[in-house]
């Protein structure tokens, strides 16, 4: 048996009867599967026979091949019978090859005749194989119709048929078909010869069947029967030399493949960035749709109310909106509810008829907004009301948005320029110690942010503020304490404010400190003011017991202070026996009249301190209780009085203003001081509300301690009062408000231009400034009150930290002297108090006079920060050791020892500078400016078309 296949596509050149196997088999051969039609022509000459393929007569369908899947054309093996070749000789004949045999086909390995191929046949017939398709070709090289199954038709072998047990014919296992015949077929062609079947290898490209070695069984895709053959035969299996035109065809092959893999790679770069673009854009439409849904419920929950108002009544989000709808303030009302309950709309017994809107959490809390409008200001009052008990209405509001400061609340513990530094946790808005409490001694319940936004909570609030720098929240709350706010004037809490806004922060701190200072006021009243403008307060030297204080040292110190000028004598409460008595202590001031006398004719006006606080010992003690004057304890009988400690006084009842015979019974002795001594005026030293007694009870009752201050300053109105210690409401002129009391260090120069603003910014156009070098020296921190000890003045400052206090206090509203400049006998010290003075007559004075109706009717204080200047210019926000008088002139004061040099903001204009003359151009920062010992910088703005 010899084998062959067909070539389809050679040249003639390529054709040809094979070589011998070896020289022993040559009747066995490979042949390339591309047979074209002139090898067909020599093939017939030769006398060969060409099988025609005959058509599949199984009963199913057959399964594409692995050619037509891949639609190429796969080489096929022809069995050629043995008893058409020659018996073995030397030199094979043409006729000895099989039709279609290519003679330059490689040579097979030696060794093949020892191969028992019948035994070969047999076994792989044996073994369990899955049914194969053939393909019968014709002897004119024509291939079966595709898709149609073809049976060959082979002596001694049946065609395998398909059954439930066998595999699914469709499938093709991988590897040659290979059919033996050992009987020629019974049918013919249409040339007599017999049909011969031929197999295709659907496996094996042109090129390598043209130089495969000897085709061996195989029994699946990847196991071959190889080794059999070795174990039968010494056949070496190495692969034959490949032909030059094997070669050619195989470059031709690559050649012609390459573009298509070039195709293929560029194909699949375009898939991997199409699968990039598609799944990048679907999570893009995941976050829109998301964004979208969050939105949407967002704009269903969140409300529009008196047209600027965004109110979510679910997370409770409310934001206020301009002229422009730009949002100006945002915050979150009702912190302390929770978000279990649904809001809904007052009942109609619940609604106002104002036109307020009224939303409800049913059995929790009740809102009412309502809206003003004033033509460039828009204001929006909330009002929140507890229904149930334990709840404490808190609305908290953004402390930083958009560079805007909050300022307001005056002097805090902290000593914070704005509040928007401070950081501290809920506590009383009242007046205090400010060394010891939260806030000063000076309060007023109105915020203002520099983006143009203001508030103003009502005096019924028992109102708690806190700050709280790390969540940025600036908050209100309505909480009771048992102190500050004991009293109940609602039976739950309430929290009532307004807020307005405006694009001018300076417009609207007018709007919402505006009042008019003129009402009411004498001409004899405006002539003090003016004379606490031009004129300082000397205050009497004293030590910490009251013997310290006679007729001697006033006298002595009133010669000393003549020579500085004229102005107030102030003489502390030491010119009693007893806090309390209102009346002289003989004993040491037993010709008081004649000296007073001596001091108003000289141009001085005496100035006497007064209290509330009646000392146990005093007199006046046994019969405020017999009448009932006094403060009570909470909880007991009115004849018990509440007891308290103030200054000198280690225990001492307090006056109830409430009782409507204890304002009486003060102005009738305070009348009589004034008729026999000649005294002009009074200090009020109220304290502050922690000097009340801790269980105090008023005849009627008090909305927190700042009230009874309140009611006792206007109670004296009318005795004439210069200035007081405390308040939480403007003070009608010409009575001022002093700051809390200094200790005589740097640290207490600052705090004092810290007072000064701050008081200011609340709505306090004049403000008294302690005396000059401090009011008291501790070099230790206190643990309680000032007020709870008896001070005395402290030791003649430093030279240094007087001159500096000195030049910051000529450009205050008023200046009050304890210690003289003469004291120091320095002719540095004299000098520079001589040159300021001269500056305080000559400029501070004249801008003073000029900026005091705007004051009293605007409401602006007489020293500003730099930001009620130019409140759009950030550097002014910031800037807080500076400070203007009126618009027209800024003083740079040098507030630390040792210093003289500092750094200089100035607005925007053209500046003459006050040390040099020099003229300097404004908005900008002067870096390094000198400042020698003796110098304060000051800068007098000039008109706009000033030339350098």
């Amino acid at each position: 048996m010899a084998y062959s296949s067909p070539s389809q596509s050679q040249s003639p050149s390529q054709s040809g009867a094979a070589q011998a196997l070896n020289g022993q088999h040559p009747e066995l051969a490979f042949a390339d599967a591309d047979t074209d039609e002139d090898e067909r022509e020599r093939e017939r000459e030769w006398g060969a026979q060409v099988p025609e393929e005959k058509p599949f007569l199984g009963s199913m369908a057959r399964k594409q091949s692995l050619s037509e899947r891949r639609n190429v054309e796969l080489p096929l093996l022809k069995v050629i019978n043995e008893k058409d070749t020659e018996p073995e000789s030397a030199t094979p004949s043409p006729e000895a090859f099989a039709p279609g045999l290519r003679r330059n086909s490689i040579s097979m390995p030696s060794g093949i005749n020892a191969l028992d191929l019948e035994a070969l046949r047999l076994r792989h017939q044996m073994q369990p194989q899955d049914a194969l398709h053939e393909e019968i070709i014709a002897d004119d090289g024509t291939p079966g119709t595709p898709g149609t199954p073809t049976t060959p038709v082979t002596p001694g072998i049946t065609a395998p048929t398909t059954s439930a047990n066998t595999p699914d014919t469709d499938k093709v296992v991988s590897g040659t078909a290979i059919n033996f015949a050992n009987a020629n077929d019974d049918s013919d062609d249409e040339f007599g010869n017999a049909r011969r079947p031929v197999h295709r290898d659907r496996f094996r490209s042109r090129r390598r069947a043209s130089i495969a070695p000897l085709p061996a069984l195989r029994l699946n895709s990847k196991e071959m029967l190889a080794s059999d053959f070795d174990s039968h035969s010494v056949a070496s299996n190495q692969a034959s030399i490949t032909s030059v035109n094997s070669l050619a065809s195989l470059l031709r092959e690559k050649m012609q493949a390459f573009p298509q893999l070039i195709r293929k790679k560029k194909r699949e770069t375009k898939d991997y960035k199409i699968k990039i673009f598609v799944i990048i854009m679907f999570f893009m439409i995941i976050f829109l749709i998301g964004y979208a849904y969050v939105a949407y419920h967002q704009q269903v929950l969140t409300k529009s109310y008196f047209q600027k108002i965004k109110f979510n009544s679910h997370d409770r989000i409310f934001r206020i909106l301009s002229h422009e709808d730009k949002e100006v303030i945002s915050g979150q009302l009702g912190t302390t509810l929770g978000f279990d309950t649904a809001p809904f709309h007052c009942l109609e017994d619940h609604r106002r008829r104002d036109g307020s809107v009224c939303i409800e959490w049913n059995g929790i809390a009740r809102l009412h907004l309502n809206f003003e409008d004033k033509g460039v200001f828009r204001c929006y009052t909330l009002q929140w009301q507890a229904l149930t008990p334990g709840l404490l209405p808190t609305d908290c509001y953004e402390l930083k948005r958009d560079n805007g400061l909050w300022f307001g609340g005056g002097v805090t513990k902290g000593q914070e320029w704005s509040l928007s530094y401070a950081n501290f946790d809920f506590a009383p808005y009242a007046s205090g110690d400010s060394k010891i409490h939260q806030f000063g001694n000076g309060v007023k319940r109105y915020f203002i942010n520099s983006i143009g936004v203001a508030m103003q909570v009502s005096e019924r609030t028992p109102l708690q503020l806190g700050v709280n720098r790390t969540e940025n929240r600036f908050c209100l709350r309505a909480a009771n304490d048992e102190f500050t706010f004991v009293n109940h004037l609602t039976p739950l809490p309430q929290l009532d404010y307004r807020i307005c806004t405006t694009e001018d922060m300076r417009s609207l701190h007018m709007l919402m400190t505006q009042q008019s200072l003129w009402d009411g006021l004498k001409e004899q009243e405006f002539k003090v003011l003016h004379s606490l403008l031009e004129e300082p307060v000397w205050r009497i030297p004293h030590a910490e017991t009251p013997e310290s204080l006679n007729e001697t040292a006033i006298c002595d110190y009133s010669e000393s202070a003549i020579a500085m000028g004229l102005g107030h004598i102030l003489i502390n409460e030491f010119w009693q026996e007893n806090i309390g008595d209102f009346t002289v202590d003989k004993a040491r001031f037993p010709t008081l009249k004649d000296t007073i006398d001596v001091l108003r004719r000289r141009g001085f006006k005496v100035v006497l301190t007064i209290q509330p606080f009646i000392s146990t010992d005093s007199a006046n003690f046994k019969d405020a209780v017999r009448r009932k004057l006094l403060i009570y304890e909470r909880h007991s009988e009115r004849s018990i009085p509440a007891l308290t400690r103030y200054k000198s006084s280690s225990s001492a009842g307090v006056l109830d203003i409430t009782n409507n015979a204890s304002v009486p019974w003060l102005l009738e002795k305070l009348q009589r001081l004034k008729e026999e001594y000649g005294v002009q005026s009074f200090y009020l030293d109220l304290g502050t509300g922690y000097n009340l007694p801790h269980y105090y009870q008023c005849r009627e009752t008090l909305d927190n301690p700042d009230t009874y201050a309140r009611l006792f300053t206007a109670s004296l109105e009318g005795a004439g009062l210069m200035a007081v210690s405390t308040a939480s409401v403007v003070p009608k002129p010409p009575t001022f408000l002093s700051t809390p009391p200094a200790n005589a260090t740097w640290e207490g120069l600052r705090e004092t231009l810290g007072a000064v603003l701050n008081y200011g910014v609340i709505g306090y156009p004049f403000v008294l400034p302690g005396v000059i070098g401090g009011d008291y020296l501790l070099q230790r921190p206190l643990s309680k009150m000032v007020s709870f000890y008896a001070m005395a003045q402290p030791p003649l400052p430093d030279p240094e930290l007087f001159i500096r206090w000195l030049q910051l206090a000529t450009f205050m509203p008023a200046m009050q002297f304890s210690h003289l400049p003469s004291e120091y006998r320095s002719d540095l010290v004299t000098r520079v108090a001589q040159e300021l003075k001269e500056v305080r007559q000559t400029v501070v004075i004249a801008l003073l006079k000029k900026y005091l109706s705007p004051s009293m009717n605007e409401g602006l204080p007489l020293v500003r920060p730099l930001w009620m200047m130019d409140p759009h210019d950030p550097a002014c926000l910031i800037v807080s050791d500076e400070f203007s008088v009126g618009e027209e002139l800024i003083v740079a004061p040098i507030l630390h020892a040792g210093r003289e040099e500092r750094e200089v903001y100035l607005p925007q204009g053209v500046w003459k500078d006050g040390i040099d003359g020099s003229l300097r151009k404004g908005s900008r920062w002067m870096h390094g400016y000198r400042v020698p010992k003796d110098k304060i910088a000051y800068f007098r703005k000039m008109p706009d078309n000033t030339r350098f």
